[in-house]
């Protein structure tokens, strides 16, 4: 288990202006930010960081949406990252998440789900050297 994880503030809410509140509400969860930056993906980044879903139905809706505007990247840091960010994040669905947690105050739907998280200790570390270099982590 490691103390860092990968997010992705999605085009949805950075086109929605959501940056700064999802951002308080990351650092009011008790995670540090470790890297950060505005940028966004070509179709075929999006293509290679998401490339474990090529397989999936979604998947071409996926990179189309994920390169459809800017995204803020970001690693965080804080005890058992992970786990504790996909609670903060809540449930894929935003009409599952539970009440408080990013998704379900800024989601739009399943697709359009406003940020984006690690699901294991092994992406978190794949993701986020996906984005930054060592020298861009602190």
């Amino acid at each position: 288990m490691t103390n860092r994880t990968f997010t992705m503030i999605k085009p949805d809410a950075v086109e929605n202006g959501h940056i700064g509140a999802i951002t308080d509400h990351i650092i009011k969860a008790g995670f540090r930010i470790v890297a950060m930056k505005l940028t966004k993906l070509s179709m075929e980044s999006a293509g290679k960081f998401y490339e474990v879903h090529s397989e999936r139905p979604f998947y071409g809706e996926l990179v189309e949406f994920m390169s459809s505007g800017p995204i803020v990247a970001a690693i965080l840091e804080k005890e058992n990252a992970v786990e504790s960010f996909r609670e903060l994040i809540g449930a894929t669905n935003p009409a599952a998440a539970a009440e408080g947690t990013i998704r379900k105050m800024f989601a739009e739907s399943i697709g359009r789900n406003a940020v984006h998280g690690s699901d294991s200790d092994e992406n978190a570390q794949i993701e986020g050297n996906f984005f930054f270099s060592q020298l861009e982590q602190f």
